[in-house]
């Protein structure tokens, strides 16, 4: 098991790519939203929201064999 499918966006597939932004796009604006001293209503099922969908993104990539199609990986 890499855990670097995890951690590092180059290993990541679609899903934990997509999960990861969100996550981090959530912080950034749950932390504007503090510095305004606003609050969103159930804002914070957002992170359920992401690490749900990076769970299931970390299954698929590691249950996914190399060139079966379904695994795509972002090179920078």
């Amino acid at each position: 098991m890499k855990l670097s499918k995890i951690y590092d966006p180059r290993e990541m597939n679609s899903y934990q790519f997509v999960a990861a932004t969100g996550l981090v796009m959530t912080l950034v604006a749950n932390l504007i939203l503090l510095f305004l001293g606003k609050s969103v209503d159930n804002f914070n099922a957002l992170y359920i929201c992401w690490f749900t969908f990076f769970a299931i993104g970390t299954y698929v990539n590691y249950n996914s064999k190399p060139g079966n199609g379904h695994d795509h990986h972002h090179h920078h």
